[in-house]
């Protein structure tokens, strides 16, 4: 055991006025099973970067282990699968990889296989297993779960429960519920270590917060009674100061005057201060405001027909026909293994040119608003992103406010945004957008579970008629209405 020891960490992006981190100081030990939790662009892959040695930064992290990030960079896909692995370890032993690879339910044949044919999951599990070979290693894993269907998320879960020294990045509830044995958490104003899972960690948190907002409550109570005794106070002293034109002992009206102006500064003094409490008091509150949505009402209950459709490559089916309806106020979520097609299903629903068998019958003058999986594409300023897309950018930037977006970022291009600002960005604009139906393809993947939980409960209050493909299952038990298996 040992232990990897931050002291008084400050840093900056050169290109930013404002610190991401200010005298940082955490001890974390080296067997944790770490989940780093926050919201997107607190800085989580930020820390990530600095164990890397990646960044010039002011203080100290003291440790004595090496860090190997997930993910991997393979410079070359089309290499071998083993071949790849004695790149990331070099010092282990072909059978270690394939012991591993055993715990994942995974067959031994990917390794002669180019790594660039296996599916996403497969990837993650093989670059995993590769690291974790790395003996004496501490592993930074940052979001593994992205791409991943939810029997290989609960395969990764139970894998990564075995292992020991690590720190994981993840917004998935019940995938970090099912790992990790201490909680990182990146706050406000703060970065905080807690021993559990994530579920005790956000019912402490909720009850800290509660519990500051009870003492907000009696903080502002008592300045209101400050404020009020310190306007008596400063009439009184007016009137006292006035009392002197006249007065046969213009000193001792003047000395009372000078007595009561005194108590009214103090008491301004104890008011500023009061006020200064209470700000310390909320700088951990975390706020999350309703968001909003205004679907259309589609005039038939049928939106959408699927009748023996199948993806099709070349010709020939890639995947199951499937048949289904979408019901105006369904929620309908595609579920599947990874390369099922739940995805191209989606991209048939918005138009896009895709080979398929079977039929689709779409309602006439049905209005659709899609959320892509895919954010490389993205880049350019807000307000252009607004303008191309025809939504009101007034709107549009009040829901990103809504969603933990600082006014700063407003000002940036959106290719230097992280993976989950991209990914509000799309979602932000699909709920600036009236139609019928709303096609989500993964909309949650790099956002933060304060905006899952926010976009949750939009849908509850809201039931907007969706597709959606996700894979977090806390996610798709709360807003499901029928799952269509694949």
């Amino acid at each position: 055991m040992s232990m990897i020891k931050i002291e008084n960490l400050t840093f900056s992006y050169p290109t930013s006025y404002d610190n991401i981190f200010e005298d940082v100081n955490i001890q974390i030990d080296t067997d944790w099973k770490l989940g780093f939790v926050g919201r997107n662009g607190r800085g989580k892959t930020t820390l990530l970067n600095l164990l890397l040695g990646k960044y010039e930064y002011s203080g100290k992290i003291h440790t004595t282990v090496q860090f190997d990030y997930f993910p991997y960079s393979v410079a070359d896909k089309s290499q071998f699968t083993n071949e790849i692995f004695f790149e990331i370890a070099p010092a282990a032993e072909e059978w270690e990889l394939m012991r591993e690879l055993s715990y994942l339910d995974m067959e031994a044949d990917v390794l002669y296989r180019p790594f660039e044919t296996l599916s996403n999951g497969e990837q993650t599990k093989v670059l995993l297993a590769a690291l974790f070979c790395n003996e004496g290693h501490f592993l930074l894993i940052d979001e593994p779960t992205n791409h991943l269907d939810v029997k290989a998320r609960e395969m990764v879960a139970a894998y990564l429960k075995k292992k020991k020294g690590f720190i994981l990045v993840s917004h998935d509830r019940r995938f970090l519920d099912g790992c990790v044995d201490h909680i990182l958490s990146l706050n406000r104003a703060s970065i905080e270590v807690q021993s559990g899972n994530f579920s005790s960690w956000m019912a402490n948190f909720e009850r800290q917060q509660e519990f500051e907002l009870a003492q907000n409550m009696r903080l502002q109570k008592d300045i209101s009674r400050l404020q009020q005794a310190a306007k008596r106070s400063a009439i009184w002293s007016d009137r006292v100061e006035a009392s002197k034109i006249g007065a046969a002992d213009k000193g001792y009206v003047g000395h009372k005057a000078a007595k009561m102006m005194k108590r009214s500064k103090t008491i301004e003094a104890r008011q500023q201060q009061a006020i200064e409490q209470k700000s310390g008091l909320l700088k951990n509150i975390e706020t999350a405001e309703n968001l909003k949505i205004a679907p259309l009402m589609y005039h038939v209950d049928t939106l959408v027909s699927f009748s023996d459709v199948a993806i099709c490559y070349g010709g020939n089916n890639v995947c199951e026909p499937v048949s289904f309806t979408v019901q105006r106020g369904e929620r309908v979520v595609l579920d599947g293994k990874n390369g099922s097609g739940k995805s191209s299903l989606l991209k048939l629903l918005v138009g896009e040119p895709i080979e398929h068998s079977g039929m689709i019958q779409m309602g006439s003058g049905l209005v659709i608003s899609y959320v892509p999986q895919d954010t490389s594409y993205l880049k350019g300023m807000l307000s252009d992103f607004a303008d191309e897309n025809h939504i009101d950018e007034s709107l549009f930037k009040a829901i990103l406010r809504k969603m933990d977006f600082e006014r700063i970022q407003f000002e940036k291009d959106i290719q230097d945004f992280s993976g989950g600002q991209k990914k509000k960005v799309l979602i932000a604009k699909s709920l600036c957008e009236q139609a019928h139906l709303y096609v989500w393809d993964e909309p949650l993947n790099f956002i933060d579970v304060y905006s899952r939980m926010q976009i949750e409960q939009l849908i509850k209050e809201y039931s907007p008629t969706m597709v959606l493909v996700e894979h977090d299952s806390v996610f798709r038990e709360t807003v499901a209405t029928k799952t269509v298996q694949l």
